[in-house]
């Protein structure tokens, strides 16, 4: 229930209690005291009974009927305005909260350069949009801040990695070196290999959030990106036993950046072959569907529960907490899918049964004929 919908009831109650002490009062002074008073003062000498009470009776009933026409005459159009006016000041009053939850609403870490917008009127409305700006400003420069550590990191890391990987890329090739000693070396260099991996993905998610990494804008063969993907599928998936199947795939034209789009594709579907077990299946289709291409790709495996879908695009998110698991990963592939799919103004979305079919589908607008 909403704000102004509660301000409302709560004057309609008030309102509506009001008229009733104000009738109970007006009963109680016409009616009851005017009882009372002709109690006191008695009645005409000879009077009989009967008629005393018969002109009591005719007395009250006059009293309430002129209580009940001023009710239905001034009353009853009187708690209508109130009422209309209650809730078109009501309505007044809050609409700045609405604009404000409004303009707050579109803040998102993208924009948080953005401002929102203030009265100057000095209210607590006004100030509270202050507090706000200041809150976003500092928001601002922590993510600043974050992402300058990062590039930063990440470029002081290269070299070093560089040298290891050539220095093990080296030793691992030396022939005097024995077969124990070579594989120790093969060892450590696909481990300095994974993780130059994971500086690369972070400094080029970290130039993305910084508006750094230029895409091309030209028309791309969607539909050949996507049989290149399934041919590197099958190389992928020979190791594993796990199947793969190319279903519908339309000849369809987008336009982005080549490079990007195809490393969306291997992105999703190295996903979908390490995630998946022996004997398993991937199956990669692309069909437009209402004026947009879409490409879905389905693989079976273990699946992520429910209640961690929702955070599988974080970046070093893992299924497994504890990063125990056998599977080799840095968390940041579905990152760069989103961001790449992002970029292109596109949609993807992730749904999974866990034991059933996992399904990633991403929605990019096609070029025009």
């Amino acid at each position: 229930m909403t704000i102004r919908t509660r301000l409302t009831l709560w004057y309609s109650g008030v309102f509506f209690l009001s008229s009733v002490i104000i009738g109970a009062v007006a009963y109680r002074e016409f009616v009851v005291e005017h009882r009372e008073l002709l109690g006191r003062d008695g009645h005409p000498s000879g009077e009989p009974e009967h008629e005393r009470f018969e002109d009591e009776e005719a007395e009250e009933a006059e009293v309430l009927e002129h209580i009940v026409q001023i009710g239905a005459w001034f009353g009853l159009p009187a708690a209508l305005l109130g009422l209309v006016g209650g809730w078109f000041l009501v309505r007044q009053a809050l609409a700045p909260v609405a604009e404000l939850t409004a303009a707050a609403g579109r803040i998102t870490e993208h924009n948080l350069e953005e401002r929102l917008p203030r009265s100057g009127n000095g209210d607590e409305l006004d100030r509270l949009t202050e507090v706000f700006n200041g809150m976003t400003a500092r928001l601002a420069g922590s993510f600043q801040r974050i992402r300058e550590f990062t590039l930063n990191a990440s470029h002081e890391l290269k070299t070093p990695l560089t040298v290891l990987q050539g220095e093990l890329e080296a030793a691992s090739l030396d022939p005097e070196l024995s077969a124990a000693h070579r594989e120790r070396c093969g060892t450590q260099l696909d481990e300095v290999q994974r993780l130059a991996q994971i500086v690369d993905g972070l400094s080029l998610l970290t130039k993305a959030d910084a508006g750094l990494v230029p895409l091309a804008h030209a028309p791309v063969r969607l539909d050949e990106l996507v049989q290149d993907a399934f041919a590197d599928a099958q190389i992928l998936a020979q190791p594993r036993e796990v199947a793969v199947r190319l279903g519908a795939c339309e000849p369809l034209t987008i336009r982005g950046d080549r490079n990007r789009l195809r490393q969306l594709l291997l992105n999703l579907t190295d996903n979908a072959v390490k995630y998946n077990y022996a004997g398993g299946l991937v199956t990669i289709a692309l069909e437009a569907a209402e004026g947009r291409a879409r490409l879905t790709i389905e693989n079976t495996g273990a699946g992520v529960p429910s209640d961690l879908q929702s955070r599988v695009f974080e970046r070093f998110f893992r299924v497994d907490p504890s990063h125990h698991n056998e599977i080799e990963g840095s968390g940041l592939g579905l990152s760069t899918a989103r961001w790449i799919v992002s970029a292109h103004r596109g949609e993807i979305s992730f749904a999974s049964e866990p034991g059933g079919l996992t399904t990633v589908a991403v929605s990019l607008a096609m070029e025009a004929p």
